[in-house]
């Protein structure tokens, strides 16, 4: 039976319109308004889904379109009629498409969901803990958590590989205790350099002081421009530098990521958010998230981040390629527009 979509408010209907100039610029669709068309996988069509018109969303960074582009695809093979609203300008944005019942579907990340919805003051570290809390917190919204990826992107310190052995061989951001404080010199954004989960309490969770002699002297610490930090690092300007784990340039710099072996940072898990009305009338979406999440995990997803970042790649090609060699769908040929 063909599921009732809400009306839509005039505060929805105006975001929406917001939503179509900012993507569509004077009458075009932005490069990311399509997706390869697919053909049949392991993911199987879900009876009544051919009746219904879902809509997928995500934020404009790399990591982001490519999860939107995974989703699309999957629910496109599921059998369901898919408007792809992937490539939103920001994250409120798209909170706001879900809360609004205008977005069916997005892939989110725990930490923000906690910390930057939710109002919470402190995240979780556990990724399971973590996960459940934001679940139990968001179904009074009317929105469904299903279970996360392993891909975690949060926050790390990453040293350039050629370092490691110099520097005791360092392995974890315990051992930042045991090297010299001249040793102990980090790159940052400015933003990190003032979060609550950012560079100062992840020195005192770790027995270091900043400013302190014998801890992290100031004149240790650079504060570089978004981006600059990796080439940063893997220049030598610092022996450690702010990373996020998931980012391609990692393994593109050949950098090291510091285990955060006493559980500091935040989980970032990503998870599929579902209106709660559809995953009820097709209890069978979990089932198709159930089998495409597991294989999400941070190593992944930093090798598709680095074959759009790093390559150039096209992050619906690269979503689609992924998913064919997945086996949850097949190359069918051919492009599939958004209407």
């Amino acid at each position: 039976m063909k599921r009732q979509k809400r009306t839509r408010s005039a505060a929805a209907t105006g975001l929406m319109a917001g939503l179509a100039v900012i993507l569509c610029g004077c009458g075009l669709q932005p490069a990311t308004s399509f997706v390869p068309a697919a053909g049949p996988g392991s993911i199987e069509a879900i009876p009544g889904a051919e009746e219904e018109t879902i809509t997928v969303t995500s934020k404009n960074f790399t990591e982001q379109l490519i999860l939107g582009k995974i989703t699309v695809l999957a629910m496109q093979a599921a059998g369901f009629d898919v408007t792809d609203l992937t490539n939103v300008p920001g994250s409120q944005p798209v909170r706001d498409l879900m809360l609004s019942g205008e977005g069916d579907i997005t892939i989110e990340y725990t930490g923000t969901a906690w910390l930057t919805y939710l109002g919470n003051t402190e995240g979780i570290p556990d990724q399971q803990e973590q996960w459940e809390a934001v679940r139990e917190a968001d179904i009074e919204n009317n929105l469904t958590w299903l279970p996360p990826a392993p891909l975690n992107n949060t926050y790390a310190m990453a040293v350039r590989s050629e370092a490691v052995d110099s520097l005791g061989k360092i392995s974890s951001l315990s051992g930042l205790t045991e090297l010299p404080v001249e040793e102990r010199t980090f790159c940052v954004e400015s933003e990190f350099n003032s979060r609550s989960d950012g560079l100062n309490p992840m020195l005192e969770h770790y027995g270091l002081e900043r400013g302190s002699p014998e801890g992290v002297p100031d004149e240790n610490i650079g504060i570089y421009d978004t981006g600059a930090v990796y080439s940063a690092t893997d220049n030598g300007a610092c022996n450690f530098g702010e990373v996020f784990t998931t980012d391609g340039r990692i393994d593109a710099l050949d950098l090291t990521v510091l285990e955060d072996d006493q559980n500091f940072f935040p989980a970032y898990n990503a998870a599929p958010v579902v209106r709660t009305e559809l995953v009820e009338d097709f209890p069978q979406v979990a089932g198709v998230f159930a089998e495409v999440m597991p294989k999400l995990t941070s190593d992944v997803i930093r090798e598709l981040n680095g074959q759009v970042d790093v390559e150039g790649g096209e992050p619906a090609e690269i979503a689609f390629d992924w998913m064919v060699r997945e086996g949850f769908i097949s190359e069918a040929g051919g492009l599939l527009g958004q209407e």
